[in-house]
């Protein structure tokens, strides 16, 4: 395994968990809900020995890229660890995703060995058409290895050295073609974010950091290696934990928390937010979507002895680049056109400029560089119109399929910055439509149904509507025991908005669909 003396800076994630075991060997490294806690000695110990075993599964020549069905168990974790420490590139795989998006995944990263540490792993990959370990290479290609406890494991010779991949973990995000894009991330990228945030929430030995997020999911990097990088204890859910988040922060006695701002929602739908109800709670971080001010404050109630920040930060700059933390007194928080928080300042470390027609401009794309961003994307076609460079004092496309250092990546996010480089959220540039040939950010109409005091959450889109025009169509959730209309909703919009802003149709339900990552899933309700 690769691993560096303790007086030497980290270069790779793995060097940073094992530095913290060797500082603080005894303390809790992670806690599962199926799984004994694990310190720090036990945890890398088991990832030396899964590391051995699949070095000698694959009789020394390990593949630079390997797949990990992911699942929230201890041997899940330490397979993660033993793919790093063996010099590899991680990928990891969503057990709850559409089998054929795992299989496009597998393929598009080139995988030639998936560990699986759970039942059914061959169902999952090979769409249950074929539930055989031969079904899926026929289908895809990789070889599945079991992934055994390492408690089982019989004494194995040391896994040989090899020359450490510069990428970390590969990630797919959603691709405008409809097939996923590989985001490559590099352990410099990763330890330059993780080291910023280990300074940011001073978390160490005695901390307790949740881990909500599936691990193909980029903030699943933010839980792992703020926690694991400090001696913090990483802290799993279980499949119902997150709907009731009292009653698990109040059992696990959680210090810090992260998740997306839906999981307030939920739990406010469940009238299970009470004031004052999260004592243990001193960092509660926020992203993946828009933090509205109306959940802000339920959360603020439920943890008012806590630090209230919200995150913002695509996959391809290394997680999240900005946060904003809003003050101890609600009475001083920022008001914004759209009801959200801001997202804050990036950081120091790395560069912004926001974009409007080649300019700079304080209204416009955020574009982004520095060293957690991304070298470009797994496939070099999907970099086409992402980077932009900046020539006698305009950006434009940058040249060439590979973006050099210098270029600025595109988040495809709409910002407003004010004038101490606070940036509010405004939308994608993608959800920017025109109505009857009017521009309308839909995050607008959002943010006006959510001040009805019956209104819970909303979700507004733009969908066909008859001989081939737009027809915004509202989803709303309402404040348990309080009920409202469509005319009554008709009549709030109208006094601030104007008329072809108002949603032609309006649906009440019970709560809005979620991703596996708890975001709103806007795909699921386009079909609902």
């Amino acid at each position: 395994m690769n691993s560096r003396k303790p007086a030497e800076p980290p270069t790779t994630l793995y060097d940073l968990v094992a530095d913290t075991a060797r500082r603080c060997p005894g303390a809790i490294a992670l806690e599962t809900p199926a799984d004994p806690p694990m310190t720090y000695r036990e945890l890398i110990g088991a990832a030396e020995l899964l590391g051995r075993f699949i070095a000698a599964a694959v009789d020394g020549e390990v593949p630079d890229r390997i797949g990990l069905l992911a699942s929230k168990t201890a041997r899940t974790y330490a397979a993660y660890l033993a793919v790093l420490g063996l010099g590899a590139t991680v990928v990891p795989l969503s057990a709850s995703a559409p089998p054929k998006r795992v299989q496009s995944v597998a393929r598009a990263a080139g995988l030639d060995l998936i560990l699986t540490a759970e039942g059914g792993a061959a169902d999952v990959l090979t769409d249950g058409s074929r539930g055989t370990a031969e079904g899926l290479r026929a289908a895809a290609g990789p070889r599945l290895l079991p992934v055994p406890d390492p408690r089982d494991l019989a004494k194995l010779p040391p896994a040989p050295r090899r020359p450490v991949q510069d990428t970390a973990y590969i990630l797919f995000t959603s691709g405008s073609t409809g097939k996923p894009k590989g985001v490559p991330v590099s352990h410099a990228s990763a330890l330059s974010f993780v080291t910023h945030n280990l300074k940011r929430y001073g978390t160490g030995p005695g901390d307790r950091m949740t881990q909500n997020f599936d691990l193909a999911f980029d903030v699943s990097v933010f839980d792992l290696f703020v926690a694991w990088g400090s001696g913090a204890a990483l802290v799993a859910p279980g499949p119902q934990d997150l709907l009731h988040p009292v009653r698990w922060v109040n059992r696990r006695a959680i210090t810090h928390w992260a998740s997306v701002p839906s999981a307030i929602s939920n739990a406010l739908g469940l009238r299970e937010l009470p004031s004052d109800s999260m004592p243990t709670l001193r960092f509660s971080v926020f992203l993946g979507e828009q933090l509205t001010v109306e959940q802000a404050e339920a959360w603020r109630r439920a943890a008012p002895r806590g630090v209230l920040e919200n995150a913002y930060g695509p996959t391809e700059m290394t997680v999240f680049v900005s946060s904003y933390r809003l003050p101890d007194r609600v009475t001083n928080w920022p008001t914004t056109a759209n009801r959200t928080i801001p997202v804050g300042r990036v950081y120091d470390h790395l560069e912004a400029v926001v974009v409007a027609d080649g300019r700079e401009a304080d209204e416009g794309e955020l574009c982004v560089r520095g060293p957690q961003r991304f070298d470009g994307y797994l496939d070099p076609r999907d970099n086409d119109g992402r980077f932009l460079t900046l020539r006698q004092g305009r950006f434009g496309p940058a040249d060439g399929p590979l973006p050099g250092p210098a270029d600025w990546y595109r988040t495809g996010d709409l910002v407003s910055r004010d004038r101490d480089g606070t940036l509010t959220h405004l939308g994608r540039l993608d959800a920017q439509v025109k109505i009857r040939g009017h521009r309308v950010e839909l995050a607008e109409i959002e943010g006006a149904l959510r001040l009805r005091p019956d209104v819970a959450d909303a979700v507004v889109l733009a969908l066909p509507g008859r001989f081939g025009s737009q027809d915004l169509v509202a989803f709303y959730t309402s404040v348990p025991g309080h009920g409202t209309d469509s005319r009554a909703l008709r009549t709030h919009l109208a006094r601030t908005l104007p008329a072809y802003m108002i949603p032609r149709r309006f649906t009440l339900l019970d709560s809005l669909p979620l991703t596996s990552n708890g975001k709103v899933d806007r795909m699921a309700l386009r079909d609902a």
